[in-house]
């Protein structure tokens, strides 16, 4: 019996996407987006020399197929992403009616999302009054701060200090399904912020909004204010059994890395491990020296989105990618004969675009396991179908193997 490594780097989209006229960042429609594309012309004109030198550097993903992923799913050849792959890669492409991370995490796992998610309209205020009134009723404040859409770095700095005089919670949105709440871990109090969360979870979730998001962060003033790794997501349900599912009715192990157990609301879930994407590679180091036969490891790598995709920073996207690859070069050696590892992603998030969202994107599907082997163009339930496979369990979601 073999092992499954499923990782998912959060927004390293390769362009593409058919649909990708349909999707916006502000004015500007997601056509051209191309997130791993991008940030190689970027790198190669010298332009992303900060704390970094040069042209991107991951050849690793690379030999795994990185860049004949990117041309094939954007025609675009990416400057230095040249290798003759020795692994199996693809490009998937998603069929949700959205480019947030429960939609391309469902899918991954067998089940596309069947409705249209609800979003706030970008004005200032963003939520209608009775949402306000209940977040206010919940939270024992008398008001809340923000109501609108913002990067949350941003609207931590801008109203950061009137939270700390007020006391008020600062609620934000983006184009994606989400109501996200930011409060200071001490002052407001962790354990109230993640309460207030999963206590409107459900109108939220009501109303198909996909998350609630709790955003704690530290700080004593504007220079100070600092997200922490304490992030918890409130997620709706998946409309019907996903791999997690299908591995643990198999009487496996589903061992989750990152936020994956809340986005999941930890259906099918055995256990979680958290932190900051440096702390998750070692938990994941840990699990290829130690997971059982016949287990799923699911892990995300959040901070390729938070920190660099959402915040516009392709200097630190490349650092990130190129420490990523640097990281999985040294693990892959370490896995047994007969493991399967799949390295993709869940959208994209193009960080030399415009806006500051999500960007509609095929992804890679890089598969180290089955040898050298060009899997095309495939469907994000392909992931499972091929997950579900390899392990030799019932598989009740959608998609074809690729193995």
């Amino acid at each position: 019996m073999s092992r499954a490594f499923l990782i998912v780097i959060d927004s390293v989209g390769i362009g593409g996407a058919p649909d990708a006229h349909e999707y916006f960042n502000g004015p500007k429609p997601d056509t051209g987006a191309n997130t791993v594309g991008h940030i190689a012309q970027v790198c190669a004109d010298g332009h992303a020399d900060i704390g970094r030198k040069g042209p991107l550097q991951v050849p690793t993903m690379d030999k795994l197929g990185l860049g004949k992923a990117v041309r094939l799913a954007s025609n675009l050849s990416a400057p230095g992403l040249y290798a003759v792959p020795t692994g199996a890669w693809g490009a998937a492409t998603e069929v949700s009616r959205g480019k947030d991370t429960p939609s391309g995490h469902w899918e991954l796992a067998g089940v596309p999302v069947p409705w249209e998610w609800h979003t706030f309209p970008d004005t200032d205020p963003a939520f209608p009054e009775d949402l306000i009134v209940e977040i206010c009723a919940k939270a024992g404040t008398g008001g809340t701060l923000g109501n609108r859409h913002a990067s949350g770095t941003d609207i931590i700095e801008e109203e950061g200090a009137r939270h700390l005089k007020t006391g008020w919670p600062i609620c934000y949105t983006s184009v994606d399904s989400v109501l996200q709440i930011a409060a200071h871990e001490t002052h407001f109090g962790l354990e109230r912020l993640l309460k207030l969360c999963e206590d409107l979870a459900p109108t939220l979730h009501k109303m198909k909004v996909g998350r609630v998001i709790a955003r704690p962060f530290t700080g004593e003033n504007v220079s100070q204010f600092k997200r922490t790794a304490n992030r918890k997501d409130f997620a709706m349900d998946p409309p019907a059994p996903t791999l997690c599912d299908d591995v643990q009715a198999a009487g496996r192990e589903v061992h989750a890395i990152g936020k994956i157990g809340d986005i999941f609301s930890m259906k099918g879930i055995t256990d979680v491990r958290k932190g900051r994407d440096r702390e998750l590679m070692a938990h994941l180091e840990t699990l290829v020296s130690d997971a059982a036969d016949g287990s799923l490891t699911f892990a995300n790598f959040v901070e390729f989105d938070s920190e660099y995709g959402h915040r516009r920073d392709v200097a630190g996207y490349a650092r990130h990618l190129e420490w990523f690859d640097a990281a999985l070069g040294d693990l892959l050696p370490r896995l047994r004969d007969g493991d399967l590892l799949i390295v993709t992603a869940d959208h994209g998030n193009d960080p030399s675009w415009s806006g500051t969202d999500h960007t509609r994107e095929r992804v890679p599907v890089l598969v180290h396991g089955i040898g050298k082997k060009e899997l095309g163009h495939c469907a994000f339930v392909d992931v499972a179908a091929s997950v579900a496979q390899h392990l030799g369990i019932k598989h009740a979601g959608k998609g074809r193997s690729f193995l």
